[in-house]
Formats: structure tokens, sequence, C-alpha cells
């Protein structure tokens, strides 16, 4: 972002669970930590060899345009967060294979624009790719659209695995080990289905096998995975549990 790496944060409106009204003062909507004590980093700065396929940033997502809020494909996450993942990426670069994040930290506002997508019953443009069993109308009954994201307090990753020697992943992963291609998860990044579930049954055993690893190791590091995606993981000990950000997704200063 084109700030200092603290993002300018000391300036930025904190969005807290209960929410604060325009006229809310200074010391409500920054919280009890303060806004001016959250450090958020770009997460090339310690752990460069991650990829970055920043979907929100463009209109490779289920919502086929770049998504308020995403000024640039940038991952950004909280210092202890980005600070795992480089050990997570530095234990998997011994063995052949690479992160690769598809979101990191997520503005209100672009779970603001979520949300008003999720209630345009007329834009489905992009259902057989997405949700193609799931009718729009039941988005947010089930879970897959909501007014408030775990990527918001910025120590959530949505995530996959890639190859970088197949070779040496065959010890670890199954399915086609090509170099420079994404290990075989069985659903794309954010497909609304059950197929998407971790433990879904219906998946090929190369799959769950896949699956299961990646989880165990992100639950090495402390990262718990939400049941309903596959690719999607949470710091258990993230330094801001109660807060939810609002600074839109830049650049970081040269």
């Amino acid at each position: 972002m084109s700030f200092h790496p603290r993002l300018a944060w000391a300036c930025a409106a904190l969005i807290l669970i209960a929410g604060c009204a325009n006229n809310t003062s200074t010391k409500e909507v920054l919280g009890s930590k303060g806004a001016a004590q959250a450090d958020l980093v770009p997460l090339a700065s310690l752990a460069p060899g991650v990829k970055q396929d920043m979907r929100y940033a463009t209109r490779h997502n289920f919502m086929g345009k770049p998504i308020a809020g995403y000024e640039a494909g940038v991952c950004w996450l909280s210092r202890t967060a980005a600070q795992s993942l480089a050990a997570v990426q530095k234990e998997l670069a011994e063995q052949g294979l690479s992160l690769k994040v598809y979101d990191c930290y997520r503005p209100q506002t672009a779970v603001n624009d979520f949300v008003r997508w999720g209630k345009d019953m007329a834009d489905q443009k992009n259902k057989d790719m997405y949700y193609p069993r799931v009718p729009k109308s039941e988005l947010f009954k089930r879970g897959y659209i909501a007014e408030k994201s775990g990527h918001s307090r910025a120590s959530t990753v949505d995530m996959t695995l890639m190859v970088v020697d197949g070779k040496r992943a065959s010890k670890l992963v199954r399915g086609p080990l090509a170099d420079g291609i994404d290990v075989d998860m069985g659903t794309p990044f954010d497909m609304f289905d059950e197929q998407s579930h971790t433990d879904n049954a219906q998946q090929s055993p190369d799959v769950q096998h896949n699956r299961r690893w990646l989880r165990s190791l992100m639950q090495r590091h402390g990262w718990k995975n939400l049941p309903e995606e596959w690719w999607h993981y949470t710091l258990v000990n993230e330094p801001y549990p109660d807060q939810y950000f609002d600074v839109p997704v830049k650049q970081p200063a040269r």
C-alpha cells in the first residue's frame, strides 16, 4: 500500500462486531487496541516465495469484476499471521511445494460489496462456474455470503498448494505433479458447493489425501480450517479477534 508498512492504520476506521454509527467517537471506532497498534505487513516482505493469485483484485471471481476495496492484488496480513505463513512456506520449499494464496486481508468494504451482490438476484452470470447446484437466493442461508468475514481481521487466508519440484512433492501429495501446477484439491477456489467441504467423501482418494495433508500442515503451524472450504484457514491465536478493518488493499510503499 502507498504508506508505511503499518498502513497508516492510526488513521483508518476499524469496524467492530457491533458496528459503529457515523457520529461515534474516534475512541469507539478504533476499539480497545486502537488502529495505531495494528501491525499489518505485505506477505511478500516475509515470504517472497509464496505465489500470489489475488482473485478479488481481478475479474476472475464469482462476481466477475474487481471487488470494491481491492486497489491492488497484494496479500496483506497481520505480522503474526505473515510470520507463521513464512514458516509454512519454508517447510514446503524443502519438500518441493509452495503456498499459493487467493485472498488474505479483506476490507469490510469488499464484504459489503459481496453482500450487495448476494442480494441482486438478477446478476447470476457466473452461476455455472461458482454455484451451479445452489440457488443464489440461498447463499446467505447456507453461509457462503455473510455481513462479516474473518478475513477483515487480517489473520485469515485462502490458499492452495503449488508444485515446484514434482519428484520431491510426490512423497507428500498425490495426483498430477508437473512442476508449476496446483496440487489437485478437487474443486476450484470459491466454489459454493458441498464438494468444497474439506472432508467431502465424494472426492477421489487423491484429493481427500491432499486436503487432509494441507490441513495437517496448517494445524502444525497453528491454523484452523473452515470445514466448508478446503482453502480457508484462520490463525488460531490471531492478534485482532474482535476487530474488523476497513482500509483499501494497495501496493506497499516503495
